[in-house]
């Protein structure tokens, strides 16, 4: 394996300096789907040393059509995401670092695993969380790349604290109604250009080409074969509340109401218990045996059936019931039967 990077070192601008940088980076990478699988393998093959990953979500039949790192066994079996992508991970380069966890990002766990982060990559599917990672890393001066695709169009930006505008100059408000992969559905091709794009940024920044990293916004639609790059500079705001002069990160310390969310393409509602509540696996097993109704039991999962509604319940007591897009009826629904 002595040349296992010998092409990439043959690159002028990353060579064996560079190649040494990526082996000591930690990059964390906040959801392991469409674009987070694409993100992980390239990482991992290029060589970078330590990955954190997280993700809230297991493997379904949806997702093998654009998530390469899974199986249709792992579709089958409902291996959490970061189960399975560990275990591909680790079968393409043994010797990378791989912190995986399985869990709803917010903003202690975000905290906890950015520490001794070199770069964050978005690879997750809504603007809270976006939100929460750009606090994150202006907080803690880690630059983290942006991407974002639904049908077939992608948007990607590199966001560095102290050169760039951040995420909330450009979006001043969440938009109310905006086209997700549950309405326009998407194509692969859109996923590994956006990935393909993040991870060329990465690689930048790990191997110290910071000048060479992309200064406009890139958005692309590839069916129809359209790009357009946008200057940003002039949407940095004086009194953003991120990157202004007297910032309070307010996706930390104010965090928007994600007890009860909507998720993205999974026609499901998360639910994340108050931290003072613990829920078990034993709990959905308890209720699922009170309804009379069969049930399946993982190492990290317990699903049942009720009223037309398919629950999930995680090891940490998170909860996703699927068949619904209403948070309201979620909430209803989940102290009907947990209390």
């Amino acid at each position: 394996m002595d040349n296992r990077y010998s092409r990439q070192t043959l690159f002028k601008p990353i060579g064996e300096k560079g190649q040494k940088k990526l082996g000591k980076a930690h990059v964390v990478i906040i959801g392991c789907g469409a674009l987070g699988s694409p993100i992980a393998e390239t990482l991992v093959r290029a060589g970078v040393g330590k990955l954190t990953i997280a993700d809230r979500d297991y493997v379904e039949a949806s997702n093998l059509q654009r998530q390469q790192l899974f199986t249709e066994q792992d579709a089958i079996e409902q291996i959490p995401k970061v189960v399975a992508a560990e275990r591909r991970l680790k079968a393409i380069r043994q010797d990378v670092q791989l912190r995986m966890i399985l869990d709803h990002v917010d903003g202690p766990l975000l905290e906890s695993i950015v520490e001794d982060a070199d770069l964050i990559m978005d690879a997750t599917d809504n603007f809270e969380t976006r939100l929460l990672m750009n606090d994150m890393a202006w907080k803690k001066g880690i630059p983290w790349i942006h991407g974002a695709c639904v049908g077939s169009s992608g948007t990607v930006f590199s966001f560095i604290p102290g050169k760039t505008p951040c995420f909330r100059c450009l979006l001043p408000s969440l938009p109310s109604v905006n086209e997700t992969c549950d309405t326009a559905g998407i194509i692969a091709p859109a996923v590994q250009i956006v990935a393909a794009r993040q991870t060329a940024e990465a690689l930048k920044f790990l191997t110290g080409n910071e000048e060479a990293m992309m200064t406009k916004l890139l958005h692309f639609d590839v069916w129809n074969t359209t790009q357009v790059e946008a200057g940003i500079s002039r949407l940095q705001k004086e009194n953003c509340a991120t990157c202004g002069e007297a910032p309070t990160y307010p996706a930390i310390y104010e965090p928007e109401e994600t007890d009860y969310a909507v998720l993205c393409g999974r026609n499901a509602v998360q639910v994340v218990p108050d931290r003072d509540r613990t829920l078990t696996i034993q709990d959905g097993v308890r209720i699922a045996e009170q309804l009379n109704m069969p049930y399946k039991e993982t190492p990290f999962f317990v699903e049942f059936q009720a009223e037309g509604y398919r629950y999930v319940l995680f090891g940490n007591g998170r909860l996703l019931i699927h068949g619904l897009k209403d948070r309201q009826e979620g909430r209803k629904l989940y102290h009907q039967y947990f209390g």
